[in-house]
């Protein structure tokens, strides 16, 4: 089940997100760039410009996108690695999509996540590049 997530929701949601981003992106980042991105999610201002959606099974969240700047930026995309590989990625992207209004959305993608976001459909529109410590592949989804 999909649901919209309120800002409670999103913040239960946090340990989710850490955790699949440790086992699955944190291999790739310096402690800075963990202590950077912790930090990130975590900011109350940071939080409070995000709309997210959530996929539950049994009442628990196994996966989460959330997007900012009117829905054409995706913020966070995470999925449990027990549920990966399951469509959950494609439902939540899916929700987005059908709840903006915009015609290009962006990411910064992940290193681990760039060939999921191309199978959705975005291509690199840049350069890997790290700032604070965090790594990251510009990339842009064009609405048909």
């Amino acid at each position: 089940m999909i649901k919209e997530l309120n800002r409670n929701e999103l913040i239960e949601a946090l340990s989710l997100i850490w955790d699949v981003f440790l086992k699955y992106e944190g291999k790739y980042y310096s402690e800075e760039g963990k202590s950077s991105f912790y930090r990130a999610i975590h900011e109350k201002k940071y939080l409070d410009s995000l709309h997210a959606y959530g996929e539950y099974v049994d009442g628990k969240i196994v996966g989460i996108i959330a997007s900012r700047n009117n829905d054409s930026h995706i913020a966070l995309f995470f999925v449990d690695g027990s549920w990966q590989n399951k469509g959950i990625g494609r439902k939540l992207f899916n929700r987005l999509l059908a709840d903006t209004f915009s015609k290009i959305i962006t990411v910064h993608s992940s290193i681990y996540a760039k060939d999921i976001y191309t199978k959705l459909g975005f291509i690199q529109c840049g350069e890997e590049t790290v700032e604070d410590g965090i790594i990251y592949i510009p990339m842009i989804y064009n609405r048909k």
